[in-house]
């Protein structure tokens, strides 16, 4: 019999038992024909692959993540998934939908399109997340039938605004969820519930939210499990707690391992969803099971039946291992085809995509100046307990903290407090509102940073211990059409250039790698304290992610979904 591809001599991976066999395997027509011990005298091969013993896996498939993490356009990105064997992913790109609305959600999935790896999109389901905040674009309900009847949709991306599908039961978000539960029943919904416990959280559920990504504890995750819910678990999530708990009970069916968000130098270095195949291997799970959690129920989750496996039938995407333990790679296949080589060169294919022109002129912001960074108050001259948020290492959680400022002539004296400030700028034209707090904990201790890369909304955020350098990484952003800087008494440290919607390069992932690594570095130096800093600070303007954060609406204590003011009268 005729076949295309014939894999001999190697450990291949069975999902359905998770066990490894020696065995052949034969390709038909970019799908696996035969796995077994038949020999090449069965099959007449065009090409034929001895594996030498080594270990064949299905290709990986993440199945939560957002490719705008990384800070390059989908294409540069399946250059960075294939060579890490990632041959599948369910990107949801709200980001690009909260600068753009609809087009941002259509221009990545067109991106995508001739990208060696497979993406099905999540439609992003809560843009704007709140409404506490100005974005640049929105996601409605009409747009979503729109993608659903024109596009490959995997699923309803993450519901992030738990707080009013409990309490406000005709909020956006529910009526989002009633119309898709009536007009989509077959699609799956995608959950971001951190913390909830008991009622709240089984009301969730029933609102048809049936994942969790966020950060896990074991209380947290045995309930959610008992309760029918599938667990996502990505890297922050891999205490020894919890993943000690995944290997000792039978759980297996009702997790995967996810990414969420990987920066372009961890990928550069450490890889991507094989990097937590690897570590859950390195804390005691066996290779067996941290492979299906990263190949057979993700693709199961998402209803991608046609891989994840190695088996008659299925796409045959799948890596050649060297190493089982450390997940070394040495040849991955797409559909039957070799697409990298550890020993032969392995470039990015040319640019293919360009995006609309508007998408590279979204910063509406005139230049600021160091009255920009003056906190006016209406309030007396004296002493006043204000409120801090506290960044801490370990999370990108804030908490809310309360320290004493004073306020002379109209102004919040911040620069003689003990605190930074942060400020964010609505950066789209439409109000011009911008709003300010005061930081500590494990921040900068001098300087500042400047960035338009701040989840949700992606307006212009600034944090510093001096108005001047505030003005000067502030300005150096906004005329580079977004990125990053970092700036100390007067001098640039780092910047990086994100000109594609103030949120990405297309500029090749090593040089991206580089240069996130440098600006990593230029805010550890200002005294960052934290494990991720680059996405701590990003996500400091994030109204769903507790518990203090700052949108242009002004502080938001998220547990209670409100705005609040910054000054508080002493006790």
């Amino acid at each position: 019999m005729r076949v295309d591809l014939f894999i001999k001599n190697a450990m291949i991976y069975n999902s359905y038992f998770k066990t490894f066999t020696q065995g052949n395997a034969a390709v038909l027509d970019g799908r696996f024909l035969y796995i077994g011990p038949r020999g090449e005298d069965s099959f007449e091969a065009d090409k034929v692959v001895d594996a030498e013993g080594r270990w064949m896996i299905p290709g990986l498939v993440d199945i939560h993540l957002h490719i705008e993490s990384t800070m390059v356009t989908p294409e540069t990105f399946s250059y960075g998934l294939i060579r890490n064997g990632v041959t599948t992913i369910v990107p949801e790109p709200h980001e690009m939908a909260n600068v753009f609305g609809l087009p941002g959600v259509t221009e990545m999935i067109r991106a995508s399109e001739h990208c060696v790896a497979d993406m099905f999109y999540a439609i992003p389901s809560s843009v704007p997340a709140t409404s506490m905040e100005t974005s640049g674009g929105s996601i409605e309900i009409e747009h979503m039938d729109a993608l659903l009847q024109s596009e490959t949709i995997a699923c309803l991306g993450e519901i992030m605004n738990y707080v009013d599908v409990i309490n406000d039961p005709d909020c956006k978000t529910n009526r989002i969820l009633q119309h898709i539960r009536a007009n989509y029943p077959s699609l799956i919904i995608e959950g971001h519930v951190p913390k909830l416990l008991d009622l709240d959280l089984q009301r969730i559920i029933y609102a048809g939210i049936d994942s969790d990504h966020t950060h896990q504890s074991i209380e947290g995750m045995e309930e959610r499990i008992a309760a029918g819910m599938f667990i996502e678990i990505q890297e922050k999530s891999m205490t020894e707690e919890v993943v000690g708990y995944l290997i000792e009970h039978e759980v297996s069916e009702h997790f995967c391992f996810v990414t969420d968000d990987v920066m372009p130098d961890s990928l550069q270095r450490r890889g991507h969803l094989n990097h937590i195949v690897r570590k859950a291997i390195g804390m005691g799970m066996t290779p067996e099971k941290a492979i299906y959690a990263a190949t057979f129920t993700p693709a199961r989750r998402m209803k991608l039946l046609d891989r994840g496996a190695i088996a008659p039938g299925k796409i045959a995407d799948f890596s050649l291992l060297s190493d089982l333990n450390k997940l070394t790679i040495g040849q991955v296949y797409k559909r039957g085809s070799k697409v990298y080589d550890a020993q032969e060169e392995y470039k990015c294919t040319e640019r293919r995509y360009a995006f609309p022109s508007y998408f590279y002129h979204s910063v509406q912001l005139p230049l600021l100046t160091e009255q920009d960074f003056a906190i006016r108050t209406e309030k007396q001259d004296g002493q006043y307990l204000g409120r801090v948020m506290t960044v801490k290492n370990g999370s990108t959680f804030t908490e809310e903290a309360h320290g004493e400022v004073e306020v002379r002539g109209g102004e919040v004296c911040w620069q003689e407090s003990p605190y930074g400030l942060i400020a964010t700028f609505e950066r789209y034209g439409k109000t011009g509102s911008r709003a300010y707090g005061l930081i500590g904990g494990d921040t900068i201790r001098r300087g500042a940073i400047a960035t338009t890369y701040s989840h949700d909304n992606h307006n212009l955020l600034v944090v510093g211990h001096s108005a001047a350098d505030m003005m000067l990484a502030a300005n150096e952003v906004i005329a580079g059409q977004g990125g990053f800087c970092v700036v100390e008494d007067g001098r640039v440290l780092a910047s990086l250039r994100l000109p594609v919607g103030g949120i990405l390069t297309e500029e090749p992932l090593e040089q991206t790698a580089a240069e996130v690594q440098r600006l990593r570095e230029a805010m550890e130096a200002l005294g960052y304290n934290h494990y991720n800093p680059i996405m701590s600070i990003s996500t400091h303007s994030l109204p769903v992610s507790p518990a203090l954060k700052i949108t242009d609406f002004g502080l938001i204590d998220v547990n209670r979904g409100q705005v609040v003011p910054l000054l508080m009268d002493k006790e």
